[in-house]
């Protein structure tokens, strides 16, 4: 069914429910690949709770993109087998809570026609609120729907992507993910069979099943807490990229990022494939 454009445009849900436990972020935690090494007491602080000596339980930033999975303006029937993740931006009002139980309202930002070969783009925000109605954090987010372009909607208006800097990276570091790390990642929330079923990814157009556009980001937000942000969740402010090209699991994550004030910008490649994966990271520090 081809996309119409008013009627999108005015989707909107609003106080849908969600609530998560310390499992709900150990499990996103461990999903990105923290705790691959069972003696780093840094990661451990966020995929472990059972310590002897009681410790704070630490919530990764980027659970908030998880923590209301399923939450969305509606169905916009868009084809599913088409559908990628293009983008993610999500402010932190305050940090993560370990638990909690919340409301999301969402809504369309913008519809973008590509044209009827290249696709649409669909811009979407979902913002967070704990029992109180206070804001915790705004989920903005773009989907590339590769098979529902050429609906006869607007092509420009998109909002430009941050532009990293030219000199050479202020650090570089190696993330190395497994080969069953979207096996564990789709127990967050997203069970596409595109990152778990061989057959349903070749019906895609990949080899192989692909890691969640949304596992990257959360591992990008992983190289900022050990590089620049001593692995403090209240640090965040603002953690945003775009998803450039599929990680396959087991494959290592390059990130490359360079610190100007409390901007922080990266982008990351798999060196193996000579693909940048994600481009035009920018996270904001307090």
């Amino acid at each position: 069914m081809p996309i119409v454009y008013e009627e999108l445009m005015a989707m909107k849900n609003i106080g849908q429910k969600y609530s998560w436990t310390d499992r709900d972020v150990m499990l996103y935690a461990y999903g990105i690949g923290m705790g691959a090494d069972p003696m780093n007491e840094t990661e451990l602080a966020f995929v472990n709770e059972g310590t002897y000596t009681p410790r704070p339980l630490k919530v990764v930033p980027t659970f908030a993109s998880v923590a209301a999975w399923g939450s969305g303006p509606g169905d916009m029937k868009l084809n599913r087998v088409m559908v990628v993740d293009g983008e993610r931006d999500i402010t932190f009002h305050k940090p993560m809570p370990v638990e909690a139980k919340i409301t999301a309202d969402s809504s369309v930002l913008g519809v973008f026609d590509k044209g009827a070969d290249k696709g649409a783009v669909i811009l979407h925000q979902t913002i967070l609120r704990d029992e109180k109605g206070d804001a915790l954090a705004t989920l903005v987010a773009s989907r590339f729907a590769r098979g529902d372009g050429g609906f006869g909607g607007p092509s420009e208006g998109q909002p430009e992507a941050h532009k990293v800097p030219t000199r050479a990276p202020d650090k570089t570091i190696d993330i190395t993910t497994r080969p069953d790390q979207a096996l564990v990642y789709r127990l967050c929330g997203d069970r596409n069979p595109l990152h778990s079923d061989p057959e349903f990814a070749k019906k895609a157009g990949f080899p192989r099943p692909i890691l969640h556009g949304m596992c990257s980001y959360g591992i990008t937000c992983r190289g900022v807490l050990q590089t620049f942000a001593d692995y403090d969740p209240s640090a965040f402010k603002q953690h945003g990229a775009r998803f450039s090209s599929p990680v396959f699991p087991g494959e290592t994550v390059t990130m490359d990022l360079w610190k100007d004030g409390n901007i922080v910008s990266f982008e990351a490649k798999v060196k193996d494939r000579g693909v940048t994966v994600i481009k035009s990271g920018r996270t904001v520090l307090a």
